[in-house]
């Protein structure tokens, strides 16, 4: 019978050898440090020689670890990607997409209900976030909303979004930008420039800038202009379901891109068939 050394020795071998440390080493795979070190001492009577040397404070490998090392960095490596691919496989057909609560209500929805049209067998699970308050490992996909300057690093975005002014349809006094001077103007919290970018491009400085109803929700922007409380100005990507249901209109329309746009995430290194066939539809898909 061929004998072979626990894997979990050899592991904590690799993992010392990385850090150079068996206290770094316990932190990584969850042990005590004497486990690792137990650990490195057994690989090192199963094969018959010393792997590190031992300083009061930190290890150096030997010349028989540093001719090991590479050979079990590579089977664990190969380890790695047999097991990543066999959960792949279980779970490929599902995908998880984070979204900004306001798009994943207002266009998500429909986006991802022509999706399934083409790929039913793909199971979608959408998280709506709240000013990005999903951590990243949650998702498959992520779309954020961000200004330019702000982009997220390797994520590609979607489209350049465009403004627009809504009210309720009852609001016929409303034909132009110049009527909003005496309109009660909705506010969104953390998007003031929205107003500021149409005040410039309308030359109109004494619009109101800070009075009026104020929310940190673009979508509750939106449900308070139903209502009659007010126009909002929102990016074009939310209004459809609106205008298509006769709940709002735009009085007036004009070409003002949105200082913020969307985006989506950079693909990590695992991501599942159907994740990447998710994110490339999205970035293929007409937007606005």
């Amino acid at each position: 019978m061929k004998h072979t050394p626990y894997l979990n020795y050899v592991r904590s071998f690799e993992t010392s050898a990385r850090h150079l440390s068996f206290t770094a080493a316990a932190e990584e795979l969850n042990y005590t440090q004497s486990a690792i070190s137990n650990h490195v001492r057994s690989l090192e009577v199963f094969i018959g020689r010393p792997l590190f040397v031992r300083y009061a404070r930190s290890l150096a490998l030997t010349s028989a670890g540093e001719a090991y090392l590479p050979s079990v960095r590579h089977a664990l490596e190969q380890i790695d990607m047999a097991t990543e691919s066999i959960i792949t496989t279980q779970h490929e057909k599902k995908v998880t997409i984070s979204c900004p609560a306001s798009l994943a209500q207002n266009w998500l929805a429909r986006v991802i209900g022509d999706f399934n049209q083409d790929h039913s067998d793909i199971s979608v699970t959408i998280h709506g976030t709240i000013w990005n308050d999903v951590e990243p490992e949650v998702a498959d996909i992520q779309l954020t909303s961000r200004r330019d300057d702000e982009a997220p690093a390797g994520g590609q975005m979607l489209w350049r979004d465009r403004l627009a002014i809504v009210c309720a349809p009852s609001w016929t006094h409303i034909t132009c930008a110049a009527d909003l001077r005496d309109a009660n103007l909705i506010h969104h919290l953390g998007r003031s420039a929205y107003w500021q970018s149409f005040a410039e491009a309308f030359d109109l400085p004494a619009l109101t800038l800070t009075g009026g109803l104020k929310t940190d929700s673009l979508n509750v922007g939106l449900e308070l202009a139903t209502s009659g409380q007010g126009c909002a100005i929102v990016p074009k990507s939310l209004i459809t379901p609106y205008l298509e249901r006769g709940l709002l209109i735009e009085p007036f329309t004009f070409e003002l891109e949105s200082p913020w746009s969307c985006y989506v995430s950079k693909p990590a290194r695992s991501m599942s068939k159907s994740a990447a066939l998710l994110r490339n539809w999205l970035l293929a898909y007409k937007h606005i």
